[in-house]
């Protein structure tokens, strides 16, 4: 009995499905709550959310690592991250005023 290509299409389709959900699954669990909001690492319209006045939210940040833009970002790697604005060269956990 010869298999009709729609039924290989199918289980091809079945099986990339598949594929890709289970490669998906870290990035749900790291997305639901292993996350923090780092200020002053985000590049130039990269930011998550909070970009100061004038904006309206994610991808509105106007310069590279923004004082008051944040990113989400693995928890406890915030401090550790470099910005070149923060006073002491890392993210920090709040908004801040950025450095001269």
């Amino acid at each position: 009995m010869k298999k009709s290509p729609t039924l290989h299409t199918a289980a091809l389709a079945l099986a990339l499905g598949s594929a890709l959900s289970m490669a998906a699954a870290p990035m749900v669990a790291h997305a639901a709550g292993d996350t923090e909001k780092c200020f002053g690492v985000a590049l130039k319209g990269k930011n998550d959310c909070a970009a100061g006045a004038g904006t309206t939210c994610a991808g509105t940040s106007v310069k590279d690592h923004q004082g008051n833009a944040w990113k989400a970002v693995p928890k406890g790697t915030c401090e550790k991250t470099a910005s070149s604005t923060s006073p002491t060269g890392f993210g920090q956990l709040e908004a801040f005023k950025e450095k001269a």
